[in-house]
């Protein structure tokens, strides 16, 4: 408390107007200071948004300062508490700075070198060779919704279009539901997802949704007017095995992350040979 109330009187002391704090702060350059460690008005001013009210910038302000000093007087017991040794943090920095160079360069060589391209058959045949890695710890579904006013005069159309493979098509023709901006349509019927993503969205019981796979809609009042009307095509519950398309941008992924890696351990080693070549690499 002591700390913020110093705060905010430091920050009055520069702020004589109720314009933004940008407008408050006097000419001088030093707003704040902690031990030897003054903060500049210019540091200041970058860390407050453009366009905040007057209010909002004082906040914005006081929490920049008190973060910045807060820093501060803990570098400032440390400083007095840690012994000379414990201060060297050179060897630390030397690594930090040859990591983070290897990081960068690495990055360029595989960035300019990799082959993002994938075919069909490649991950078709990562997923037959590892189908006991892609086991399912969730249920998935493949759905359809809408979210209609309760009353709506198209509710039997709008059920009976949820159970066309041409959906989309049916309630164009048959209903006003995709020309009304308060009502939706959401078709996951080409696509696995999680059963809890479907219910989410919904308002749904993972159970009903589970429970209704290829048979009757399950409907949903959200209590402000509205009715969810949900249709389930397809349901693969956890413990068995995820279905290809399910598990392709996951396949994909593991493979070019192959290919990065791969690309990086020929780089190392080619740089190794290099240098033995060149006779830059030696052991004694």
């Amino acid at each position: 408390m002591r700390l913020r109330t110093l705060i905010i009187l430091v920050l009055l002391s520069v702020l004589p107007s109720c314009k933004t704090v940008k407008n408050f702060i006097h000419d001088g350059d030093v707003v704040a200071r902690v031990g030897e460690h003054e903060l500049y008005r210019t540091e200041l001013e970058m860390a407050i948004p453009d366009g905040v009210t007057p209010e909002d910038s004082v906040k914005y302000a006081l929490s920049y300062i008190e973060s910045w000093a807060r820093d501060l007087v803990f570098l400032d017991m440390a400083e007095i508490q840690l012994s000379k040794d414990e201060k060297d943090v050179s060897k630390e920095l030397e690594e930090y700075r040859r990591a983070l160079l290897k990081y960068r360069f690495e990055q360029r060589y595989v960035n300019e070198r990799l082959d993002t391209n994938l075919t069909e058959k490649e991950i078709s045949d990562y997923y037959e060779a590892r189908k006991e890695d892609f086991k399912l710890d969730r249920p998935i579904v493949k759905a359809r919704y809408v979210r209609v006013l309760k009353d709506d005069a198209d509710l039997p159309a709008l059920r009976k279009a949820l159970s066309q493979e041409d959906a989309e098509d049916v309630l164009k023709r048959d209903t006003t539901l995709l020309n009304d901006p308060s009502e939706r349509y959401f078709d996951w019927s080409g696509r696995w997802v999680e059963a809890v993503e479907v219910a989410r969205e919904t308002g749904a019981d993972v159970f009903s949704l589970l429970s209704s796979s290829g048979k009757t809609t399950v409907e949903i009042p959200d209590g402000q007017g509205f009715l969810y009307i949900i249709k389930v095509n397809g349901m693969m519950m956890s413990g068995n095995t995820a279905p290809l398309d399910y598990c392709r941008d996951r396949i994909g992924d593991i493979l070019l992350s192959e290919r990065k890696h791969s690309l990086v351990v020929d780089l190392e080693q080619d740089l190794l040979e290099d240098a033995r070549n060149k006779e830059n690499f030696v052991i004694y």
